[in-house]
């Protein structure tokens, strides 16, 4: 059986075969400049946030092909001898640009950007798709969670509701990132340090003879991290009674003053008030009330918004799969190739506007107001222009071209960085802390308004005059 962890062989199979048709007409050193963009935020949403660069990163560094994966496609009797002696000695030697994980991105513009030899940039398509399209959904999703829970911690919950191990593992990382407080995902801990988290089952309560019994046992055993579980079978005639015995009895004369209680199921609203006001009743106002139960921004929302009594919530099934919308859409799409070192855009045509593509090696450049270090546009432009210096810059729509508008008092940043250098990995991935101190830092910069469920603002990705006059002359060649 193939080693698991060599993902070389992760890939559309007509990657392959195009691999093998370049070589097969000269083409293999032929320079091309791909982009990865999506077209659409999930759940009609203002943003979405880019992840996934550090496992692609990995990917591409040891990206090979071994003798097992040669005797395969040797096996297929579609290639040419002279094509796989090619693969057996294959290094990957192109140029990678990508916007830092944590990044808030927003469609058509490119979030990874790659040129190199043909067959290089082709054949990495699946990975840099598969990669950064699963991790940015599951962030943008949990990060609409966080934001719904206003300030309450949120864990994810969903291991055994994701599609497959890696997509829990990766799951509880875009997860943690996005602004989960840990995950329930042990692996994914030691992996990448994402706090792990958890308490009890409802089958540990009826192991035990009652449900006293089972309260009692876990706070013995966990006296300073006891979270009681009070639904398995009444909340308030059972469980919030025993909870409220077991720390009465022997936590708090134990000096364990903290803990909580989770409710599963029912309803949440009028339970957690009952709680909360039987623990205060009680004496127990430091103990909290955990809710978990096929949550979403919106249920969570609702329940805020309800004056239910909510300390923090768990949320599984909806979360680690984006159950609403569980595609992010990303697509890799050829911009322009090299002949002679000149640079000849392409431009793919649709009949559905949104699929048309924007063509030319580009960089991304986010303005923001000086008064505030709010971002107030994104604009692509060629390579190789100069980055606005703060000199007042207009921007315009690039369908609707009248309207335009005069930036001023504006600072920017070029959003793509360099990851690979002619193959060789130079850039550092941050650990994990620092992405997400980041990512929260940088979703701070965007308007409430961006920020909405419903009906968010539009944000400004515009193109430079100079990219705007090659596209529409593409587009006026071709029609």
């Amino acid at each position: 059986m193939k080693n698991e962890f060599n993902l070389t062989m992760l890939t559309d199979f007509y990657e392959i075969t195009m691999a093998n048709g370049y070589f097969e007409h000269n083409m293999k050193d032929r320079i091309a400049c791909f982009d990865m963009f999506f077209r659409k935020v999930p759940d009609n949403g203002g943003f979405a946030i880019m992840l996934g660069l550090e496992q692609l990163i990995e990917y591409i560094k040891n990206l090979k092909f071994d003798q097992e994966d040669i005797e395969f496609l040797r096996s297929k009797k579609l290639f040419s001898e002279n094509f796989l002696n090619y693969l057996a000695d294959f290094k990957f030697t192109s140029d990678v640009w990508a916007i830092e994980e944590g990044t808030p991105i927003f469609p058509h513009e490119p979030i990874v950007k790659v040129i190199g030899p043909a067959i290089e940039v082709q054949f990495i398509e699946t990975m840099v798709l598969l990669t950064i399209n699963h991790q940015s959904l599951i962030g943008t999703k949990t990060n609409r969670i966080v934001r719904a829970a206003k300030g309450r911690a949120v864990m994810e919950f969903g291991s055994r509701r994701a599609q497959g191990p890696h997509g829990a593992i990766n799951g509880a990382r875009a997860a943690y990132i996005a602004g989960c407080a840990g995950t329930a995902c042990t692996i994914s801990d030691i992996m990448y340090k994402t706090p792990a988290l958890g308490t009890m089952a409802h089958s540990w309560i009826q192991m035990f003879p009652t449900e006293y019994d089972a309260f009692m046992a876990y706070a013995k055993t966990y006296p300073d991290n006891c979270t009681l579980l009070i639904d398995t079978y009444n909340v308030l005639k059972s469980g919030l009674p025993n909870a409220i015995r077991v720390f009465k009895e022997y936590l708090i004369p134990n000096g364990h003053l903290n803990g909580g209680v989770r409710i599963d199921s029912g309803d949440i609203t009028y339970l957690s008030k009952k709680v909360r006001k039987e623990l205060d009743n009680a004496g127990l106002e430091n103990i909290k009330i955990v809710i978990s139960n096929s949550l979403d921004e919106y249920i969570i929302r609702d329940l805020i918004t309800q004056g239910a009594e909510i300390d923090s919530f768990g949320v599984g099934e909806r979360l680690i799969t984006s159950k609403s919308e569980p595609v992010f859409g990303g697509v890799y799409k050829l911009a322009s190739v090299f002949e002679n070192g000149k640079e000849i855009p392409k431009i793919k045509l649709s009949e559905n506007v949104e699929k048309i593509t924007t063509p030319c090696s580009k960089k991304v450049v986010r303005l923001y107001s000086k008064d505030n270090n709010k971002a107030i546009a994104d604009v692509l432009m060629l390579a190789d222009e100069k980055t606005p210096g703060g000199e007042d810059y207009e921007i315009f729509d690039p369908e609707h071209t009248w309207k335009r508008k005069i930036v001023t008092e504006y600072y920017a940043r070029d959003l793509l960085v360099k990851i690979f250098d002619k193959g060789k990995c130079v850039y550092n991935s941050p650990g994990i802390e620092s992405i997400k101190q980041y990512c929260s830092e940088q979703i701070e910069t965007l308007w409430d308004e961006v920020k909405r469920f419903e009906n968010p603002h539009d944000y400004y990705v515009d193109l430079s005059p100079k990219l705007w006059e090659i596209k529409n002359k593409l587009l006026n060649e071709h029609k």
